[in-house]
């Protein structure tokens, strides 16, 4: 009966832990080494855990480790017991064979705090089926959420000590001031852009809204193609208007400089095909995933980026045409609320999958009405919620649109209307018809 009960205790080694907490007394400098790699929670035993938290606490402030310290630190904690506290130590340092094993010693605790983590994951899912408190669509949502979040190493929910949280800022500091880049974030390709909102950053939701026609797709494809080209990471293109076909059309005439319209038409000189080859064979080198699926909600695109490695940006073409995740069966509700049920199911994805989700957006017929047709934060369709959920909002706005006789012939204007990292403002932009793309526009040196 005993070994039954032994055998239904989950997944821990004694040894292990011991002797991970036996070579930080015995050397410090293995500390550094173990506080990157393990969490308090990853031991199993509470007795190691608590030794284990006095250590890491003691890591963050400075403090010298040795077995006096640790003692001395516990008895401030209030975890340490007069009976076995220090005899326990002593018996650490006597079992542990030698310090130099440590990366040994830390991927066995990692393995078995892994496998708990994965048992306690599979028994609430168990819990949610049984219970009957869910679809089963919702309880494989849980699931992948669940899965992906051990996956990444992170808690899928709970409190962080904000000591934890400032490690991670140093860390991201370092990052930045190492990197050569002027932006922190990708670069959309377009360094004016890139400087106004300082680049595409984790866990942003960027929307980019205009009247049909202005070129909404042709800039989330730049943004697509650049990132795919020069990030190293993979970028996923979620087109609910339009085929692959086309969209790979449209990415060949961008990076070809091939005129659109001989693309459709398919005349094409030799040197065109010259043109197209290279373009090609370059587009064949990133890592641009297409998905065309017309009716896919915010929980089909979460659950497919999930399963991406690497990674590195998610557009979304465009947000009107989503399905809500309640499905079909909700088209009852107001419009409204199925538009803000996305948005908010798109900055939380945004946060989950850890990187930059770009979503387009129709504008309102407003402008229309106005003298002045720049658009503005209230024309966005079904807004309140959009404007809301996104970090920035930025606007397409191309005067030669209305007026034909504008002076201002193929010039665009990028109106960056809300800004969580900085100011708001107005970028021009060349817009190139032919080539369905947009670039900077060049500034002309004044000679002094």
């Amino acid at each position: 009966m005993d070994e039954e009960l032994l055998l239904r205790q989950l997944p821990h080694s004694v040894e292990a832990e011991q002797s991970v907490l036996g070579s930080m007394l015995i050397d410090a400098r293995c500390v550094p080494a173990v506080i990157e790699a393990l969490k308090p929670e990853d031991f199993y035993l509470r007795q190691n855990r608590e030794i284990y938290e006095t250590i890491y606490a003691m890591f963050n402030y400075s403090l010298t480790i040795d077995p006096v310290t640790v003692l001395d630190q516990m008895k401030q904690a209030g975890v340490y017991d007069e009976a076995t506290s220090r005899n326990y130590l002593l018996q650490l340092m006597e079992i542990t064979p030698t310090a130099a094993n440590i990366k040994e010693y830390i991927a066995i605790v990692k393995d078995k705090s892994l496998l708990r983590r994965i048992a306690q994951t599979a028994g609430d899912l168990t819990a949610m089926v049984r219970e009957g408190s869910g679809t089963a669509q919702e309880v494989l949502e849980a699931a992948e959420q669940r899965i992906y979040a051990i996956r990444q190493g992170r808690s899928a929910q709970g409190l962080e000590h904000i000591s934890t949280v400032i490690l991670g800022v140093y860390d991201r500091l370092a990052e930045l001031a190492a990197s050569d880049s002027a932006v922190p974030g990708l670069s959309t390709g377009l360094p004016d852009v890139d400087m106004a909102i300082s680049g595409l950053n984790k866990s942003d939701l960027i929307l980019l809204a205009a009247r049909p026609g202005m070129g909404k797709t042709s800039m989330a494809l730049n943004i697509l193609l650049h990132a795919g080209k020069f990030s190293g990471k993979a970028v996923v293109f979620f087109s609910l208007e339009m085929s692959r076909e086309q969209l790979a059309m449209r990415l060949i005439s961008g990076e070809s400089f091939v005129d659109n319209k001989k693309l459709v038409t398919g005349k094409l000189g030799d040197e065109d095909w010259e043109r197209i080859a290279a373009a090609s064979a370059a587009l064949n080198k990133t890592q641009i995933l297409i998905d065309d699926n017309p009716s896919l909600s915010v929980a089909d695109m979460n659950a497919k980026c999930r399963r991406v490695d690497n990674l590195g940006l998610v557009v979304i073409d465009y947000l009107q045409l989503m399905t809500s995740a309640g499905g079909p069966q909700r088209s009852g509700d107001n419009r409204q609320q199925v538009v803000s049920d996305i948005s908010r199911a798109l900055k939380i994805m945004a946060k989950e999958l850890n990187v930059p989700v770009v979503c387009l957006s129709q504008l309102s017929r407003g402008p229309e009405g106005r003298q002045n047709k720049r658009p503005m934060l209230s024309d966005l369709r079904e807004s309140g919620a959009i404007e809301q959920d996104a970090d920035i909002v930025m606007f397409l706005y191309r005067d030669d649109y209305y007026n034909e006789d504008s002076e201002n012939h193929n010039l665009a204007e990028c109106i960056i209307a809300k800004n969580r990292h900085g100011e708001t403002g107005t970028v021009e932009l060349q817009w190139l018809p032919e080539y369905t793309t947009f670039s900077s526009i060049e500034r002309r040196h004044e000679e002094y």
